[in-house]
Formats: C-alpha cells, sequence, structure tokens
C-alpha cells in the first residue's frame, strides 16, 4: 500500500483510535498492578467502542488469565494482546472479491438509503476500472429517481455503462437487461444498485429476493457476491440491519462506510464475530479513493497505535 494510502486510512480510524488506544492508555497510567476495577474500565472501553460483548469478554478474559499468573500488563502489553484478539477474529488477510467461473461476475448490493450505497457502488466500479476491468451498472433501485440519476454520473465519471429503466420500473427486470448486457459486450462485472426503502406497499425484501432469483435463472452462481453498505456511525443497529438482509439474500459481504466519522469503528469486529460475515470493503473519507478493500492488520493498527 502506498504511504498516501495507509495515511488516509490512519485519519479515517483517528476517531476510533483516540477513543479506543488513548483511554486504554489512561486506564494503565499510575497502575502499578490489574486489579478488577482496571478490569471494568477496560471492559466498557472495549464496548464502547462496539467491539461487541463477546470480543470484549474474551479479551478481559485474556488480560485477568495473565494477571492471574502474576504477569505484569502496562497499556503497551494490553494493547498487544487486543491486537492478538482481534486479528484471530478477523483473519490476517484481505478477503478478495468472488469471481465468476466465467464473467461477468455479478455483485448485488443492498443496504437501507442513507448509508451511501450508491456512492460505493461508484466507488468499487471506479476500483475495478482502475484495474483495466469492464464494469456495468445497473440502476434497480427503481423507487427513486435520485439514485438512478446518481448513479449515471458515477457511470459518466467511470466509463462504466448504465441499464436503467424509467422510475418505478420492475427492478428484477433492470437487474436481468443489466446481465444481458453485460454478456452481449463481453463485460468483467455487473454491478446491481438496490432499493433501501420503497414508496409503495411491496414488501423491500421480497423486491431483494425476486432480483437474486432473475440473476439466478440466467446464471446458477450468480450473484457471486451480495454486498450489504452499513453506515458505521450506527453502531449495534448496522449489526441489526445485516441480520435482516442476511436472512433475506444471504449477504456475503459488508461495506463499512463513515468509518471517519464515528469512534466506534469496533463494529467491523462485532460483525464478524457475530454474524460471520467479513467486511470486505470500508469507506474513511469522501474522496474515490477513500473507499478501501478491508485489510485487517491495518485495521487493527490503525485503531490501536499511534505510530
Amino acid at each position: 500500500m502506498s504511504p498516501s494510502l495507509f495515511s488516509a486510512i490512519r485519519n479515517g480510524l483517528k476517531k476510533t483510535r483516540d477513543a479506543l488506544a488513548g483511554k486504554i492508555e489512561s486506564i494503565f497510567e499510575g497502575r502499578p498492578a490489574l486489579d478488577e476495577e482496571t478490569l471494568d474500565e477496560l471492559e466498557a472501553v472495549l464496548i464502547q467502542a462496539d467491539l461487541g460483548v463477546a470480543a470484549a469478554t474474551s479479551i478481559i478474559d485474556s488480560v485477568r488469565s495473565r494477571a492471574a499468573r502474576g504477569e505484569r500488563l502496562d497499556a503497551n502489553g494490553a494493547m498487544d494482546l487486543i491486537e492478538q484478539q482481534l486479528l484471530a477474529t478477523l483473519g490476517s488477510e484481505a478477503i478478495p472479491l468472488a469471481q465468476a467461473d466465467a464473467p461477468p461476475t455479478v455483485i448485488m448490493v443492498v443496504g437501507v438509503n442513507g448509508t451511501g450505497k450508491t456512492t460505493s457502488i461508484g466507488k468499487i466500479a471506479a476500483m475495478l476500472v482502475s484495474k483495466e476491468k469492464r464494469v456495468v451498472l445497473a440502476a434497480a433501485d427503481t423507487f427513486r429517481a435520485a439514485a438512478i440519476d446518481q448513479l449515471e454520473v458515477w457511470g459518466r465519471r467511470t466509463g462504466c455503462a448504465v441499464v436503467r429503466h424509467q422510475e418505478a420500473a420492475d427492478p428484477a427486470a433492470v437487474a436481468f437487461d443489466a446481465y444481458q448486457a453485460a454478456r452481449a459486450r463481453g463485460a468483467d462485472y455487473v454491478i446491481v444498485d438496490t432499493a433501501g426503502r420503497l414508496h409503495t406497499k411491496s414488501n423491500l425484501m421480497e423486491e431483494l429476493k425476486k432480483i437474486r432469483r432473475v440473476i439466478a435463472r440466467e446464471c446458477s452462481s450468480a450473484p457471486h457476491e451480495v454486498l450489504l453498505v452499513v453506515d458505521a456511525t450506527t453502531g449495534q443497529n448496522g449489526i441489526a440491519q445485516a441480520r435482516v438482509f442476511n436472512e433475506a439474500v444471504g449477504i456475503t459481504g459488508i461495506v463499512l462506510t463513515k468509518l471517519d466519522g464515528t469512534a466506534r469503528g469496533g463494529i467491523v469486529v462485532a460483525i464478524t464475530q457475530e454474524l460471520g460475515i467479513p467486511v470486505k470493503f470500508v469507506g474513511v473519507g469522501e474522496s474515490v479513493d477513500d473507499l478501501r478493500p478491508f485489510d485487517p492488520g491495518e485495521f487493527v493498527h490503525g485503531i490501536l497505535r499511534r505510530d
């Protein structure tokens, strides 16, 4: 990773790092030994960072075990232990996007309105185009004219074809046409934007299931990815969203946006541990390069280390 991108990610995680590393340092400052009060304060800090109860409990149990053996543990030692535990949960390497055996690879993107779904699609498309991949965008959020227009802006910006119908058209029909267009043009990827809320009496999850069924009829292994876009500032509510969407359409990965706007970036850990769904992209700013493939080591270093 280039120094500029590493710096962007570190800067984007500053609020979480200050809340987590800064508070851990203050907890251990001037305390010669670990006691229950210290452990309680440490656990509270971990939970406030939205690491999740399971991760926080596991970390505290490890710290308590070391203390019981008479080991001394300062702030640096505690952060070493936390780093080990987080990497054990998140894994040590980034998980790339799934690939179709034969193109196009279909990526279905879901999530509630306001999470940055359409913008994330545009940034993922830009990332793929920078690798000389051909991408078709499907404007299947037909219930919001603004979403269709926004996707077309990203299409012009990235040089990607956009398949659209009129407002309120059948979203599954848009996805079908986009897949057919991608095959005809020899595209590498189809990225399908979807609604996050409907302005009709139709059920959102049923609409999403229909899109998935229609795509699967054209290619039995598709969609190859179903990415859920989650706003990191929503904290634990993001986990609730992930559960609902996962039950409906089977989420394969998370796109976590707006990490730069929250001190509770530990939600990455909670989502991975509680749901078993990997985080594949994180957003740490407004520019097109600020949506990056999720690298666990880079993330953990970014929330714990000041150097």
